[in-house]
């Protein structure tokens, strides 16, 4: 089971609130299906200008591995305040966690509520096990 202090996306990102800020990462499913197991693969992530703004749903960066290119997609709206330096250098953390060390951007909310079209850590597991 995927950790449940945070919301998921249907392309495979979390969100969790951390103050009155939210961390933005990709899941263990969206390595996985990049990578096929094979931290190595990956080979390239691009990442948003601390300040950009961004709403729900909209592409805020990119990962590359060898074998594709996914979309990084905003879970909620609001303004990049930080992004996580260790991850264009070091993208096996990714691999080894995805959860904690590999949050992706750190985005202040524009609203108190989670604007995007967000799903529970049980509903996530329904939603990889039926695609």
């Amino acid at each position: 089971m995927r950790p449940d202090d945070r919301q998921y996306t249907k392309s495979h990102e979390w969100v969790k609130k951390d103050g009155d800020t939210v961390l933005i990462g990709i899941t263990d499913h969206a390595v996985n299906e990049l990578c096929s197991g094979n931290e190595g693969d990956l080979v390239y992530c691009d990442l948003p200008a601390v300040g950009r703004a961004v709403d729900a749903g909209e592409t805020f960066g990119e990962i590359e591995s060898v074998k594709a290119v996914a979309d990084l997609n905003a879970p909620v709206s609001g303004e990049i305040v930080a992004t996580n330096p260790e991850i264009e250098d070091h993208l096996e953390i990714l691999s080894t966690d995805p959860w904690e060390k590999g949050w992706m951007v750190r985005l202040k909310p524009r609203t108190k509520s989670l604007d995007g079209e967000l799903m529970s850590a049980a509903e996530y597991e329904s939603h990889v096990a039926e695609h």
